[in-house]
């Protein structure tokens, strides 16, 4: 996955109007009451997106805000939370060990910098530029659940249980990570999207599993506690967005079958 330096060029003074506004508006990073702090001077160009983590976060988040604005009538931009250790939320306390999640008290998405490191070394993920994006695609996935209703929907269905309600709001979020992949170069943010990049997002999806993480943890997997959906499950619904099926085919809680 590259991208461009259309992105940062508006940190070198560009106008902000021509490409859809101030790509940190909606960003909060560590060591920054407001704004992305640091981020401003030290993210400038493509290469920096390509080279630094957090700089590449900053071209997702814009790519996947831009999709989500031409794809969806009425959509409103979310916040992105950066935070190191621990951090408030609209939900309460976030802290590393939730991982990454959507608030939709405060319409914000939160991330603690190292959960990418967890993703590798706790869960097995070969990781990777893509596997970032599948992440945070995934969490604004919510943030237009939110949006369209289905996570008041959901809230009074079932908690867990392979069909459940919160099994299919997860998987409906893979989905529309994978709507967004499909899209991603047409954003103008995304340079390529390769197939290895998509190995490497599926990859990331199957480490959270509710049955790879089951095992990994305890040794057994039971089905009737899951909350997220399977490795194959996860993988699967991403494939159904990214092959361009559009939000009818994303709809989870219509699927005789997860």
């Amino acid at each position: 996955m590259a991208l461009m330096f259309l992105v940062f060029q508006l940190l070198a003074g560009g106008d902000p109007s021509t490409v859809g506004g101030d790509p940190f508006q909606d960003l909060v990073a560590p060591g920054a009451e407001s704004g992305a702090g640091e981020l401003t001077s030290a993210c400038q160009t493509g290469e920096d997106a390509n080279q630094r983590e957090d700089c590449r976060i900053v071209g997702v988040v814009n790519s996947v805000q831009e999709y989500w604005t031409a794809a969806l009538p009425g959509y409103r931009r979310a916040r992105t939370v950066l935070f190191n250790g621990s951090t408030q939320s609209g939900c309460g306390g976030a802290s590393s060990a939730m991982g990454p999640h959507y608030c939709p008290a405060d319409t914000t998405i939160y991330l603690d910098l190292g959960f990418f490191d967890v993703l590798e070394q706790r869960f097995g993920a070969e990781g990777g530029p893509f596997a970032q994006a599948y992440v945070m695609a995934h969490e604004y996935g919510h943030h237009v659940q939110n949006l369209i209703g289905t996570l008041e929907r959901a809230h009074r269905g079932d908690r867990d249980g392979p069909a459940s309600d919160a099994v299919r709001v997860e998987l409906q979020a893979d989905c529309l990570a994978g709507l967004w992949a499909n899209g991603a170069t047409e954003t103008g943010q995304i340079e390529t999207i390769t197939e290895e990049d998509v190995r490497l997002g599926l990859d990331a999806a199957a480490a959270v599993g509710d049955d790879r993480i089951q095992e990994h943890s305890t040794g057994r997997v039971d089905p009737e506690s899951w909350t997220h959906g399977s490795s194959a499950q996860r993988q699967g619904w991403f494939l159904t967005g990214y092959r361009g099926g559009g939000m009818r085919a994303c709809d989870t809680f219509a699927a005789r079958r997860l």
